[in-house]
């Protein structure tokens, strides 16, 4: 594996640093996309140290100072060496250097932090619009592929308890995307990706605009393909210490808003949930206690 610049230099010399220079090296190995594209000053505050402490890293790794740094990681992205392959090496070597239970408890607190800024107001505006979007729609499209496709298959399941609301796009046979063309602009595109983005996700998306379809987007970027296009986007944070990004965001939004939809269908909502446990109880689809005694 090709790790990350200076991910080596960094862990050998982690033991002997400061505290402050720890908590700024941690920051440049666990998180070496930003490196190449945030201002120095916008990742000293994002680490929690002082500004000179990035470059007092770059000194101590033996460089002139932390424009070189980024320099180092700007062009590992150039390259394409910041790839999961990349993120990868350094997880690994730090990993080795300061075990799995520190690893484990910084993935913990970085999904905490994600989650937290969920709660924040202006996230908060923007999942209600887009709750509303979604109830008013006749019918929802639910479209994520590869890591996405969890996020929109369950908000599909969701919303299938509520009637016939939800169509899910997935591939099968190459046909996932066909029923698509039947949608206008009374209905909606819930859709999404991260990067890095799904290029049939994005297509779909395209299509949809045009068509002028509204779409819903859960994404990571304000200026991400999705978001572009989208007439509600709900973005999201998906860095990790792991060199995956982290799903678990994306995930709780899709939650939140087949909630809030559920919960504006009022009395239609609860006559369809009715129907569908009177459907699931005739089935015997979900274990009970008495299936214990069978045991």
């Amino acid at each position: 594996m090709d790790p990350a610049p200076l991910a080596t230099q960094i862990i050998e010399a982690y033991d002997g640093m400061p505290a402050q220079l720890q908590t700024a090296a941690k920051y440049v190995l666990d998180r070496p996309g930003d490196v190449a594209l945030l201002s120095m000053r916008e990742q000293a505050r994002q680490a929690g140290v002082p500004p000179a402490t990035m470059t007092r890293l770059a000194k101590r790794l033996g460089l002139d100072g932390y424009d070189a740094v980024r320099e180092l990681y700007a062009q590992a992205i150039r390259n394409g060496r910041l790839s999961f392959a990349g993120r990868a090496g350094a997880q690994v070597a730090s990993q080795k250097a300061k075990g799995e239970k520190a690893l484990a408890t910084d993935i913990v607190a970085r999904l905490n932090s994600h989650i937290e800024r969920l709660g924040e107001p202006g996230t908060l505006d923007r999942l209600t619009d887009a709750a509303a979007l979604l109830a008013s729609a006749r019918r929802v499209y639910c479209l994520g592929l590869r890591s996405s496709h969890t996020v929109a298959w369950h908000m599909a399941y969701v919303l299938s308890l509520l009637g016939e609301k939800a169509v899910l796009l997935d591939s099968t046979a190459g046909m996932g995307m066909d029923p698509i063309r039947s949608a206008t602009a009374k209905d909606a595109l819930f859709a999404v990706s991260v990067e890095p983005y799904t290029r049939a996700t994005v297509e779909v998306a395209h299509y949809a605009h045009r068509q002028g379809i509204p779409i819903v987007a859960v994404t990571d970027s304000a200026v991400s393909p999705l978001a572009q296009v989208a007439r509600s986007s709900i973005l999201v944070s998906t860095d990790s210490p792991s060199f995956f990004h982290a799903m678990t965001p994306v995930f709780a939004v899709g939650e939140i808003l087949a909630a809030l939809v559920a919960g504006r269908g009022g009395d239609a909502s609860l006559k369809a949930l009715r129907q569908t446990e009177d459907q699931l109880n005739a089935f015997n689809i979900h274990w009970s206690p008495q299936d214990g005694r069978r045991f």
